[in-house]
């Protein structure tokens, strides 16, 4: 079956009866069978994988937000009735329930294929430093894959899953992004939950999420985050802090690092591909403004020389005095250093960071995000292992600041080297604007026309759903297709999505001494009927433009559609209703307007 598994193509296949979720099940086993063993520690039995996607063929696709969708969990992260290793087998457990994460996608449709492999206890950015072996880059096995997180990355670049499950505590949710030809998208700290996570950094660690596309990334986004009262670092998204900056917009202002900021350690290809990266996103209508670096940097060197490796320590301290010979080598080497310090260490080094917090505020004033390199170069294997330590410390160079900072971020894939190496740019801005983020990041993509994956399973051409960022809008009377007001949304760039209908709790009226003549429509409990809509989209810049024409005694609504489901659409006000003509009889506004012809 060469066929891609991007989300849209699934949904789309599921739809038209074209294959079936246990079709794909079947796929995805073949296609991990026929692939590189050192990818997956643990993959989940046939007999259990297919028996739910039996369970969610029984259910009507569009009730599921992820029907079908096959993804990959990071050995880090529990998944019921599998073992969770940290690629460490001395720590081996059988988890009993999911992750918070993984049990909020699975109710959502999305399947859990199995544990794939990852830098030992989730320290590192190469890829390599696990005891079941080392997973191939997807476009060079001789290539590091990046790490920590290089299982998961790996299995979506060669088509093995839709989408897949990271951690991201120093970069480890980005540099495999970049190094596989994916999006990485590293959400804001807190806003998935942690409970069921083996700690890396208990305060800093995220889980991640890869995906072939931002589209694919925000839908699994939109799934997992949720507040978790069970996890003491979760936060709640404050969507009661909106602010024009959290939104995507038209023309805003980016920041790169200075010149003599930028560290590409020798590599050329990878300057090139970043100068040329940037001078896409200025030919996007974005503005460039030049940035001082330097409390960006300083806060990454803060990661490994302070005492947030004491977190590392802390998190498997039973299992490295009892049995060190267990951990590799290398991540031994690394966390055994967390023993030495002291509390005052920590409060110099909290007091510092707090600085360079508050240093980095003023820049949110003047730049809407930050584009920098993912990394500044990509190892061979052999290069890495002749000095692993160093070499691992500079593909952190633009990404151990992150956490510490509070920063959201999304690594999207750009380019390619002349070795046909990916190469890709990490969009960076405070915590919460994440869907901002792959807003951009999805024009990024789709004006750097690469192919999605590494094998011929994915497409060249990544199919999105037109007008990312917009929202649909119901709208029931004169702004339908073919109506007067219909150029109020045309205009504003919106465009036709589906007709479709209520749910059977309204009541439709046509307003009196209105020109051209306007429905009301209000919600009614007991005595409604289904009134037919149209949905458009309409991008997220032109809804206050929008808005703004609409007069009383109409408004914007939550609508319910006849699946259950809300949009915003709209509405009237009560007390305009009883002077006026109930229409709802005809279910429909040009009924009526025929009928009254």
């Amino acid at each position: 079956m060469n066929l891609s598994f991007d989300t849209t193509t699934l949904r789309e296949g599921y739809l038209s009866g074209k294959f079936t979720v246990s079709d794909i099940i079947r796929e995805v086993l073949a296609r991990i069978e026929a692939g590189d063993s050192k990818i997956w520690i643990c993959v989940d039995t046939a007999d259990r994988l297919l028996a739910q996607a039996k369970e969610i063929e029984e259910k009507d696709p569009n009730s599921l937000p992820l029907y079908g969708i096959p993804f990959a969990v990071k050995d880090n992260i529990d998944v019921a009735k599998l073992p969770t290793t940290a690629a460490c087998p001395d720590y081996r457990y059988f988890a009993d329930e999911d992750a918070t994460v993984v049990a909020q996608l699975r109710a959502a449709g999305a399947i859990p294929i199995g544990k794939t492999n990852l830098d030992q206890f989730a320290t590192g950015l190469v890829g390599v430093r696990s005891p079941y072996g080392i997973p191939g880059n997807a476009f060079d096995p001789q290539y590091i894959p990046g790490g920590s997180s290089s299982g998961s990355a790996v299995s979506v670049a060669l088509g093995q899953v839709s989408f897949s499950l990271g951690t991201d505590t120093a970069g480890s949710g980005r540099v495999p992004a970049c190094f596989n030809n994916l999006v990485g998208l590293k959400p804001s700290r807190g806003l998935l939950s942690s409970t069921g996570l083996v700690p890396a950094c208990k305060s800093l660690d995220c889980i991640s999420i890869f995906a072939l596309n931002a589209f694919d990334a925000q839908a699994a986004l939109r799934v997992a985050a949720s507040y978790d009262p069970s996890d003491a670092y979760s936060r709640p998204n404050p969507l009661s802090l909106e602010s024009p900056r959290r939104a995507y917009r038209d023309g805003m202002t980016f920041g790169v690092p200075s010149p003599e900021q930028l560290q590409f350690f020798g590599d050329e290809n990878y300057l090139n591909l970043y100068l040329q990266s940037i001078a896409r996103l200025e030919a996007l209508g974005f503005k460039k403004q030049v940035i001082d670096f330097s409390p960006f940097l300083a806060a990454a060197r803060l990661l490994y020389e302070g005492p947030w490796v004491a977190e590392r320590y802390w998190a498997i301290q039973d299992l490295i005095k009892d049995a060190p010979e267990a951990l590799h080598p290398v991540t031994r080497a690394i966390i055994e250093k967390g023993i030495d310090g002291t509390a005052v260490d920590a409060f110099d080094a909290t007091y510092k960071l707090q600085a360079f917090r508050q240093e980095t505020l003023s820049l949110w004033e003047s730049v809407d995000f930050l584009a920098t390199p993912t990394a500044g170069t990509h190892y061979t294997i052999e290069q890495l292992e002749a000095d692993p330590i160093q070499l691992n410390s500079n593909l952190g160079y633009y990404t151990n600041f992150m956490n510490l900072l509070d920063l959201s971020s999304v690594a999207v894939p750009t380019g390619f080297t002349p070795k046909k190496m990916p190469f890709g740019i990490t969009l960076i801005a405070p915590a919460f604007h994440d869907e901002k983020l792959l807003s951009i990041a999805h024009k990024l993509q789709l004006a750097s026309e690469l192919r999605m994956g590494a094998t011929e399973h994915q497409r060249f051409e990544p199919v999105l759903p037109a007008q990312w960022d917009s929202a649909p809008i119901a709208v029931c009377g004169a702004h339908m297709s073919g109506l007067p007001l219909n150029h109020q949304l045309t205009e504003l760039g919106a465009t036709f999505q589906r007709s479709t209908s209520t749910s059977p709790r309204y009541r439709l009226y046509a307003l009196p001494g209105t020109n051209p003549p306007k429905p009301g429509m209000v919600r009614d409990e007991s005595n409604g009927a289904a009134i037919e809509l149209e949905l458009w989209n309409l991008p997220q810049s032109q809804w206050a433009a929008f808005i703004s024409q609409i007069p009383s005694p109409l408004s914007i609504g939550n609508i319910e559609l006849s699946d259950g489901s809300f949009v915003k659409g709209f509405l009237c006000e009560q007390w305009a209703t009883s002077q006026a003509e109930e229409v709802s009889a005809h279910r429909s506004w040009r009924e009526y307007l025929r009928a009254r012809s």
